[in-house]
């Protein structure tokens, strides 16, 4: 196992791509559409569709980039798709036309795959940190600066430069900064699957794993609390500022809003500082009811501005905590083996129902009152809450039976 000062260092690089990746491969986008827009002739909402699209061609991707990273190594994994996002930022830098830019934003979704949260998540199983829970934790702590730092980066960028131009730049961001980082894990994950097993500490979480029996309808359970999430986040998200508005909170709104990135990261500190000794299945219970609380919080105040205030806060904050659960709940309910493609899986639910999410939620909104449309996400960030707590009750049941036959819920597994 490397040592600690070595596993922090990777830590905060792993913290330096994913800020990298999310913020060229994501973030940017939404920045440098309206120039996308009117240079090849679309409406913005053409430009998102085929966002959209290739955000649902990367779900289903998703299980075999997993697969792909128990099998040849996240770091490897990840060397490669530094390179293939250089690529694909650069073939839609200078994609001539509308199909080549369409095809281009694809190859940018799939490249997603090999090098965000679930590669990332994987590369720290696999250099063998002793506590990979709160290292997932730290990493998405890093991580969640990514908007704050990438939005108003390419706003300051593409005041000077096309948008054409832009990507370049971050095409050779990913080559120059996060292809020689991810070499580097690959080394040291090549390293710790060549130690003795002693120097690489537990093969899972003590006594986290579930028996094959239960495995399947927890995982099962799990996959549908990620896609009512991934749902709910997305509609509310692509649609928060207008959301707002039309509930009576007027250019309020808005500024409510930019509350959200900061109770995100709040969110992770507190867990990384006080969640130590939580399970996740715990966590994963209270991140789903916060996003339940805060919807039905909206809907019950609006338009008082107060209400508003604590809906972005209790909203932010369970997103914030759903980032980590996303990672941390497959390796405790499961253990590291497959963890990989469990967690690709993970990602597949989480991103097929936020691919359609927001036009779900628009044409409800058309076809109904917006007040109606969020009660009908409430009741589905609700259904959440049932998945995970089915899940700790199959969890707390195998514990008792654990301890009733040997005395200890440890030798469950």
């Amino acid at each position: 196992m490397p040592d600690r000062s070595v596993l922090r260092k990777a830590i905060w690089a792993l913290g330096l791509t994913q800020i990298i990746g999310y913020g060229t491969l994501y973030y940017s986008f939404s920045i440098l559409a309206p120039a996308m827009a009117r240079e090849f002739g679309l409406t913005q909402g053409w430009v998102f569709g085929a966002l959209s699209a290739s955000l649902f061609a990367g779900s289903l991707f998703a299980p075999t980039a997993g697969r792909w990273a128990d099998r040849f190594g996240a770091g490897r994994i990840m060397t490669i798709g530094s390179v293939a996002a250089a690529v694909a930022l650069a073939l839609c830098a200078v994609s001539p036309g509308r199909v080549t830019f369409v095809l281009a934003l694809l190859a940018m979704e799939l490249a997603s795959s090999f090098v965000l949260y679930s590669a990332a998540f994987v590369a720290i199983v696999q250099i063998g940190v002793p506590r990979p829970q709160r290292s997932i934790t730290h990493l998405t702590l890093i991580a969640g600066f990514a908007s704050t730092l990438f939005w108003p980066l390419t706003s300051a960028l593409h005041a000077q430069l096309s948008w054409r131009e832009v990507y370049l730049l971050f095409a050779a961001l990913n080559l120059g900064l996060c292809l020689p980082i991810h070499a580097w894990l690959m080394r040291l994950s090549r390293r710790h699957a060549t130690a003795t097993p002693q120097q690489r500490g537990p093969g899972h979480e003590a006594g986290a794993a579930l028996d094959p029996r239960r495995g399947q309808p927890a995982f099962l359970l799990m996959l549908a609390g990620f896609a009512t999430e991934g749902f709910v986040l997305s509609a509310i998200l692509i649609h928060m500022v207008p959301l707002t508005a039309a509930l009576g909170l007027g250019t309020a709104g808005l500024f409510v809003s930019t509350l959200f990135g900061p109770a995100q990261v709040a969110s992770r500190l507190i867990n990384m500082l006080f969640g130590g000794r939580l399970q996740q299945t715990h966590l994963a219970v209270i991140a789903a009811s916060l996003l339940t609380a805060g919807l039905c919080t909206l809907l019950l105040t609006t338009p008082w501005l107060p209400g508003a205030f604590l809906f972005v806060l209790l909203f932010g904050l369970g997103s914030g905590l759903t980032s980590i659960v996303g990672g941390t709940l497959p390796l405790e309910l499961f253990g590291r083996e497959g963890y990989g493609a469990r967690l690709g899986w993970a990602s597949a639910a989480r991103q097929f129902t936020s691919a359609f999410a927001p036009f779900v939620l628009a044409f409800m909104m058309a076809r109904t009152s917006v007040a109606n449309s969020l009660w009908v996400l409430a009741v589905v960030a609700a259904s959440g809450v049932i998945a995970f707590l089915a899940i700790a009750l199959i969890r707390r049941r195998q514990s008792r039976v654990a301890f009733a036959i040997g005395g200890s819920p440890e030798k469950a597994s």
